[in-house]
C-alpha cells in the first residue's frame, strides 16, 4: 500500500533521529568508561600520610612532605616488593590504603644487630639490636653469564651467612663499573650503591642500592657486620656467632 507522502517524510525524519542517537551513544559511552577509571590523584596531604607511615613501619623515605621525592618512591618500590603488590611505583589510592593495612617488614632472624638481604623480595633490611628495621629496595645478580677478563662468569650473588671485611669510602672504580660506598662481603660481591637499581635482579652479584641510601647504609654496616643472605630456598642462621663469637670469620681492620 502507498502511504500519503506526509507520512513518508514523517518516518523518514523518524529513521534519521535514531541513527542521530545510537551515534551519539557509540561516541559518548567509552568517553565516560574512560573517565571513571582513570585514578583521581592524591592530595598532599595524602601523600604526607603515606610517606609518614612507610616510615613508621620501616621504609626509608625522605622528608614528610608530600612531594615524594626519590627517596619516598624508592621506599614506596621497598614497600611494594615486600608485600608482593604489583611494582610500579606509583602512589595511589589503592596504594594508600594498602600502606595504612600493612604491619610493616620484619627480620627473618632477630636477637642481634645484622643485616638481611632477601633476594625473592630483592630488598635489603638493616635490623637493630631491639629488631627494629630499615628497608631498601635492591638490585641483585641477575643470574646470566657475562665475560669478566677474557674469562665467561655467571652473574651469581652468593647465599649464605657473611661479614663486612673490607670498606671504601666514596667512589671505586672497578671493572665492571663504579661503587658507591662499597662493603664487601664475598671476593668482589658488595653491597654498594649505584646510579642504576631498576626493580628486577641486573648486577653482576653484587647488591645495588639506590645512590642515596649508600651512605647511610654504609655508616651502619661497620667492618665485622654480620650479612645474611637468602631466597626461599636457602638460609642460613648466624646465631652461633652471636653466641660464640670465636666462630665468626674476622675482619682485616687495618
Amino acid at each position: 500500500m502507498k502511504l500519503p507522502s506526509g507520512l513518508r517524510v514523517c518516518n523518514h525524519l523518524t529513521g534519521i533521529l535514531l541513527l542521530l542517537v545510537a551515534s551519539v551513544c557509540l561516541i559518548s559511552t567509552p568517553l565516560t568508561l574512560t573517565a571513571q577509571e582513570k585514578p583521581q590523584p592524591l592530595t598532599r596531604q595524602e601523600k604526607k600520610e603515606a610517606e609518614r607511615r612507610l616510615s613508621d613501619i620501616g621504609y626509608r623515605t625522605g622528608p614528610v612532605d608530600g612531594l615524594l621525592d626519590p627517596a619516598s618512591q624508592s621506599a614506596l618500590v621497598a614497600f611494594q616488593k615486600w608485600e608482593g603488590r604489583a611494582i610500579t611505583g606509583q602512589l595511589t589510592l589503592d596504594e594508600l590504603n594498602a600502606i595504612r593495612a600493612s604491619s610493616g617488614p620484619h627480620a627473618r632472624e632477630t636477637g642481634y644487630e645484622h643485616v638481611e638481604v632477601d633476594l625473592d623480595r630483592q630488598v635489603l633490611l638493616l635490623i637493630n639490636e631491639n629488631d627494629g628495621v630499615r628497608v631498601f629496595p635492591v638490585s641483585t645478580g641477575s643470574g646470566q653469564p657475562f665475560i669478566d677478563e677474557g674469562q665467561q662468569s655467571v652473574a651469581y650473588t652468593p647465599r649464605g651467612r657473611f661479614i663486612v671485611y673490607e670498606k671504601v669510602m666514596g667512589w671505586e672504580k672497578g671493572p665492571l663499573g663504579s661503587l658507591y660506598y662499597p662493603n664487601y662481603i664475598s671476593g668482589g660481591v658488595a653491597i654498594h650503591g649505584s646510579r642504576n637499581v631498576p626493580i628486577q635482579p641486573v648486577s653482576h652479584g653484587c647488591i645495588r642500592l639506590p645512590v642515596f641510601a649508600a651512605r647511610e647504609v654504609s655508616k651502619a654496616l661497620t667492618l665485622g657486620t654480620i650479612v645474611l643472605v637468602y631466597d626461599k630456598l636457602s638460609f642460613v642462621s648466624a646465631k652461633d656467632w652471636v653466641k660464640n663469637p670465636k666462630l665468626k670469620p674476622t675482619a682485616d681492620i687495618e
